[in-house]
């Protein structure tokens, strides 16, 4: 790698040309990226690309002038002090929020590049067009606001908001939700039932950190291969698997913990009542996201719950 200091006016000229270059295709991949559920976004990063690409024309057009037709290869990652990118643009689906976040960062730094490179630089036209870049490229966010004005509307930035509350819900809450439920209700039929046949917490411990541990990685593999989310939009299986997974071995291991007391009743009582917030916790959710009455979905949780642990009981005290 090549200090930035030792570069030369043909270095760095050709450095900002492969900037220029680089950026307009990443904007370029966040409008194709994100076209198909944000189309008005997709339109400002695509006015963004176009802007970058002016500004390689005007970069090319001076280098060529000074310099000659020979464009010598240097990139980002040939000199030290650039951050290295983390190549957002290639994942799929793109989070809107982290895509405004990234294209914010990428104008920063563009902007301090060229002051940066107009304070190294001795020929006057190379310093003047550079100390214009740096200043375009400052008012970029507000390029960026004006074109959001002009482009996301209100109707179309509730649209894209809604949107984005849609793929929220598929991709997370809903495996989330799933292995909550699934963690929180099937463990406590085996929990219960080793506890009141046993009435040894450490016994009932063991057989509901391996109810939970199991349950957890059986959604978790039953979600991961249930589809790959390329028709559903539910996201990359192996995210969803994990979220799901995770939320199972959680729902059943905050009832399993309070055995860990070694009085049975106060230990039990405290189950309970962790099942009881459990319960609640799920009826929340499904009323925040899934739009269901928060009365009906306590009664379905509720009554579920109930059956699961009057059944463990009953089995654990025959």
């Amino acid at each position: 790698m090549k200090r930035f200091a030792d570069l030369t006016e043909q270095e760095i000229l050709a450095l900002a040309i492969t900037n220029e270059d680089e950026d307009s295709r990443i904007y370029r991949g966040f409008a194709e990226g994100l076209r198909q559920k944000y189309a008005a976004s997709a339109k400002v990063f695509d006015e963004m690309a176009d802007e970058e690409v002016r500004h390689r024309t005007m970069l090319f057009e001076l280098y060529r002038s000074k310099f000659g037709e020979h464009l010598p290869l240097i990139r980002r990652q040939d000199v030290k002090g650039f951050v290295s990118k983390k190549p957002l643009w290639l994942m799929s689906p793109l989070n809107l929020d982290e895509v405004r976040k990234f294209a914010e960062n990428m104008e920063y730094e563009a902007a301090r590049f060229y002051r940066r490179a107009a304070e190294t630089t001795r020929d006057t036209s190379v310093r003047q067009l550079l100390v214009e870049l740096a200043e375009i490229e400052t008012e970029h966010e507000g390029l960026a606001h004006k074109l959001g004005q002009q482009i996301l509307t209100p109707s179309a930035r509730d649209k894209e908001d809604e949107t984005a509350r849609r793929v929220f819900v598929l991709q997370y809450v809903q495996p989330g939700l799933a292995g909550l439920m699934d963690g929180s209700v099937s463990t406590l039929a085996p929990l219960f039932a080793a506890a009141f046949a046993t009435h040894n917490t450490w016994e009932t411990f063991l057989v509901g950190l391996a109810a939970s541990v199991g349950a957890g990685i059986s959604m978790g593999f039953a979600e991961a291969l249930s589809d790959d989310g390329s028709l559903t939009g539910r996201g990359a299986p192996l995210m969803r698997g994990v979220v799901c997974g995770t939320m199972t071995a959680i729902g059943g291991l905050g009832h399993t913990l309070p055995f860990l007391i070694p009085n049975f009743w106060t230990a039990t009582v405290i189950a309970i009542a962790v099942v009881v917030v459990e319960l609640i916790a799920i009826s929340y959710i499904r009323h925040r996201f899934m739009d269901t009455p928060f009365l009906a979905a306590s009664f379905q949780v509720l009554v579920g719950g109930a059956l699961v642990f009057a059944a463990g009981i009953l089995i654990g005290s025959s």
